[in-house]
């Protein structure tokens, strides 16, 4: 049984700014504050919270979208999820970030959707705001 998490939060940079902090290693390797290894193309690669996460790039539009399959450590072996960034101008500036992850297994989907909150959104936001 697996859940989607949806999740919404503007950040105060642009959607070129988000888009290339997600997608370089060193830059989402400062953010997080541990290593990342992405590849930047589709079909690529990545690696990151020192291998903790990894999976493969599926579609990738600068500063609009990102689509990967994912995975996290301690998942059953060959469960992926779905996961989509989508990059917006928000009103009044900055980028209207949209994300869904499809295919959560149950028992890791409060962890998860917390995590992305508390590893991801707050740490991004600091780092380019």
């Amino acid at each position: 049984m697996t859940r989607t998490i949806r999740q919404k939060t503007v950040i105060h940079a642009s959607p070129r700014a988000v888009y290339d902090t997600l997608l370089d290693s060193r830059k989402h390797a400062a953010f997080t504050g541990d290593a990342a290894r992405i590849s930047r193309k589709i079909g690529g690669s990545f690696s990151c919270y020192g291998g903790y996460i990894d999976g493969i790039n599926l579609e990738l539009v600068p500063a609009r979208r990102i689509v990967q399959a994912w995975k996290s450590r301690g998942w059953p072996e060959g469960t992926y999820s779905l996961v989509t960034f989508s990059l917006a101008k928000a009103p009044g500036g900055g980028t209207r970030l949209t994300f869904v992850q499809v295919g959560v297994p149950a028992s890791d989907f409060n962890a998860k959707s917390e995590g992305w909150k508390t590893h991801y959104w707050k740490p991004l936001k600091a780092y380019l705001e």
